[in-house]
Formats: C-alpha cells, sequence, structure tokens
C-alpha cells in the first residue's frame, strides 16, 4: 500500500537530528566540513550499516550538532522537520530535545533562545499546513544530576510550548533513580513523561524499563523493545498501558537487534503492549516513517488496520492537547 496516503502520527522525532541532505550539504561547509562528493557526506553525517553499540551511533551524531549554531538554522530546521513529516502523511508529531546537546559548543546561545528558535519554525509550518506539533525536552542522563535538575526548572518554565520531559543516552552505569524528584515535579506541573529505556542489548534492559515507569512515572517508553525478554515486565507494561515509541530501523542500526527481522515488534505486538512506530533520528537513519512502515509491513506482515491501531494508540498517547490535535485528526 501506498504509506504516504495513510495518516500517521509520530510521537518520537529527535529534531535536531532530521536535517535534511541538502540543508546540510549547504551548512557543512561553512563549519568547516568539506563534503565534495556524496560518499564523504555518507561517512561523515549517516549511519547506513549496524554501529557497534548505541553509544557508537551517539557519537557519530557530533558532527551534525556542529551545525546547530544559531537560531537561524534552528529555526530553519525545525520548519523543514516539520514539512517533511506533513510530506511524508503524518498530521500528529511531537518533536524532542535536549538543550544541553543543541548547546555544546554554541554556548552563545541561552537555553530560551534554542527553544524560541525552534517554537518559531514549528508555528510557521503550522501555518503553513495542517499539522500540530509539540516539544518534548530532554534530560541526557550521562551529564551530572544538578544539570538535570536545571533542564527539568527549564522544561516547567516553558510549560506553555513544551509538552513533555524525557530520560535519554546511556543506561548502563547511569541510573534513573536519582532523577526520580525532577520527573515528579515535571508530572505535577503538567508535562507528559517519557523516558528512553529498554533499548540497547543489555542483560538488565527489561529492568531499566521498570524503573523507568516506578521512579520516574513514565507513561510511554521510548523504544522498550528489549521487555520481550522478561514476561513479567511485558505484563507489567500492558496492564499499565505504557505505551512503547518503537524505533524498527534505528533499533537495528544502534545493534539493539543483530538483524531486522528478529525485531521483536511482531511480538510485542500480539502479546498486547501498546505500540507505536516512529523514526527517531531520521536525517542520520536515512529513514522517514513511511520507510519505518514498509519495513514492518514486509517483514512482520503488518496491514492497514494494524497500522490504524497504531495510531489511535499514538493519538491517545500524544501529550499535545486535545484541543490542538483534534483540529487535524481524524483526516477527512
Amino acid at each position: 500500500m501506498n504509506f504516504r496516503n495513510l495518516p500517521k502520527i509520530e510521537l518520537h522525532r529527535h529534531i535536531e537530528l532530521c536535517l535534511r541532505k541538502e540543508t546540510i550539504k549547504e551548512l557543512a561547509p561553512q563549519f568547516g566540513i568539506e563534503l565534495p562528493d556524496e560518499k564523504t557526506y555518507e561517512d561523515r553525517f549517516l549511519i547506513l550499516e549496524p554501529m557497534k553499540d548505541l553509544g557508537s551511533a551517539l557519537n557519530k551524531f557530533l558532527d551534525t550538532q556542529k551545525l546547530l549554531a544559531s537560531p537561524e538554522i534552528l529555526e530553519r530546521i525545525a520548519f523543514e522537520a516539520a514539512e517533511d513529516c506533513y510530506n511524508e502523511g503524518t498530521r500528529i508529531v511531537e518533536f524532542r530535545y535536549a538543550p544541553t546537546f543543541v548547546q555544546l559548543n554554541h554556548e552563545h546561545m541561552s537555553f530560551d533562545v534554542i527553544h524560541e528558535s525552534l517554537v518559531k519554525g514549528l508555528k510557521r509550518a503550522e501555518e503553513m499546513y495542517p499539522i500540530a506539533t509539540g516539544l518534548i525536552c530532554i534530560i541526557q542522563r550521562i551529564l551530572p544530576v544538578e544539570v538535570g535538575r536545571s533542564v527539568t526548572e527549564f522544561a516547567i518554565d516553558h510549560k506553555d510550548t513544551m509538552i513533555g520531559l524525557d530520560l535519554a543516552d546511556n543506561e548502563e552505569g547511569f541510573d534513573s533513580k536519582p532523577f526520580s524528584d525532577f520527573f515528579l515535579k515535571a508530572r505535577d506541573a503538567g508535562l507528559g513523561i517519557t523516558v528512553h529505556a529498554g533499548e540497547a542489548n543489555l542483560p538488565k534492559s527489561p529492568r531499566y524499563v521498570t524503573d523507568a515507569i516506578e521512579y520516574l512515572g513514565a507513561q510511554r517508553i521510548g523504544h522498550g523493545i528489549q521487555i520481550h525478554r522478561d514476561p513479567a515486565v511485558m505484563k507489567s507494561v500492558i496492564d499499565k498501558n505504557i505505551v512503547l515509541e518503537v524505533c524498527p530501523k534505528s533499533n537495528w542500526l544502534t545493534n539493539a537487534i543483530s538483524d531486522l527481522n528478529d525485531h521483536p515488534i511482531r511480538t510485542l505486538y500480539d502479546a498486547g503492549v501498546p505500540i507505536t512506530l516512529n523514526t527517531d533520528d531520521p536525517g542520520v537513519f536515512n529513514t522517514d516513517l513511511n520507510q519505518e512502515y514498509q519495513i514492518v509491513a514486509d517483514r512482520f506482515g503488518f496491514e492497514e488496520d494494524d497500522f490504524k491501531k497504531m495510531n489511535e494508540i499514538a493519538y491517545k498517547a500524544s501529550f499535545i492537547s486535545e484541543e490542538k490535535k483534534s483540529k487535524v485528526w481524524p483526516v477527512n
């Protein structure tokens, strides 16, 4: 089927890793990154084959990060990211970003300036297209806990244009518990809670999902695919209606799974786990939402009714206000 014509909702898309190829090729030379041919571009900016592990993939993002150097660039990439989603057939999309990641080596931009630039770009897209967007703020768990406190305060201070809080980066060696109070405060302030957990192929991955739910109050889990290895955790996720933001191609490229054909999405879906489909980092993984749909249709036999069910789950789980998202969904 033509997935472009199927109205879609996406909950997990990192806005600072959504850059178009054309935009990268235009900006990179301004920052000392020469791209004389397609292979150089691919080597510097794309992940096309599985990396050794999640950490290796995260390091690959750093060249893209160098380009996030001005308010004008941030506004542009936000607008283009939303426009690309609309052109994929997406009508509701939640972007997320880590202000600490964007600000790295760009300290001339405050968190406020970064956020306002992204909001400006998204609003411009919403004025041009029938699409509803939202922004989720990410705490990087690899940074000192006190940095997480300041990021939480920043997110709460901007709750009129920030819909949720997330915890991301490598889980191994970085416990969730120290962040518990921050997430409680954010939820009390009205922010939605989603947490990257159970992504990497690690012995404790299912436990990390349990921790995200118990200590951080996660309503949704970014990835979470490793719960298939622990029936008790999987049952808990189902019983508590915790929604998984699954990103198949990303899981393969970060070596969370050894082969796309081994992805546990069918097992999770058939067991009753609430599943949504997402791209994660489309500008790095060379994907879009239609490609993700095609992957699971071809490999696991998902059909139109399954996708409609996933989008119903995504609509209900979205942190965007009912007033805003109901203006663009359902699509007539």
